[in-house]
């Protein structure tokens, strides 16, 4: 079945309607979806210079980030509380995803967000991430046993490197099958769309 790649970083604020939504619209379009953790961090610090996250870094664009997230998570029916850090570290998380079957870790990723973004709790505690863990099935002890594995930490330092090089600079990113880029939660539907039916855009430098 076609699928559309989901890049994201837990720590990321529009990651988390994005994230509750994906399955939804991919399924009423036939299609799968290939979940893909990466770190945000290494990519902003190597892409744009930044130690912090850009809503920290520009005050006022955080203010009208978290307004905006309210509104947004306000029109889907999805409930809304400040995290008790922000950014959050994702990375114990984003390895455990991996560390899971695939057919576990939609539940477990949005068992996440709803952790970070709905209960402000903080996902870099073994035992939030153990109650996701639980919550989709798995015993956490040993999935988390296999997330401190080299094989699995190897496997999250590639997603990152890979995202790096396929020029995804924000979470959430998506990719239709062609390697056609979407960048944001407003940009999903428009993701699906496309992996449904390609287009041909014309730009100044001609056809993309």
């Amino acid at each position: 079945m076609a699928a559309i790649e989901f890049w994201f970083e837990f720590a990321s604020t529009y990651s988390y309607p994005a994230a509750m939504r994906v399955e939804k619209l991919a399924s009423a379009a036939g299609l799968d979806v290939v979940w893909k953790p990466f770190l945000l961090g290494p990519l902003l610090h190597s892409q744009q210079g930044l130690t912090d996250s850009p809503f920290n870094a520009v005050p006022v664009k955080g203010k009208y980030m978290w307004r905006d997230l309210a509104r947004v998570c306000a029109k889907e029916g999805l409930p809304l509380e400040t995290p008790a850090r922000f950014p959050q570290n994702g990375l114990l998380a984003a390895r455990c995803t991996l560390a899971l079957p695939e057919a576990a870790r939609a539940g477990f990723i949005k068992a996440i967000y709803s952790e970070n973004f709905a209960r402000g709790a903080l996902i870099s505690e073994p035992d939030v991430v153990a109650r996701a863990i639980e919550s989709v099935g798995h015993d956490a002890e040993a999935i988390m046993a296999r997330a401190g594995s080299d094989a699995t930490k190897a496997e999250l330092k590639a997603n990152t490197g890979e995202a790096i090089h396929r020029g995804v600079f924000g979470s959430p990113t998506f990719f239709a099958g062609d390697g056609e880029m979407f960048w944001g939660n407003d940009r999903l539907e428009d993701a699906v769309a496309w992996q449904v039916a390609p287009q041909e855009i014309m730009s100044i430098g001609g056809t993309i």
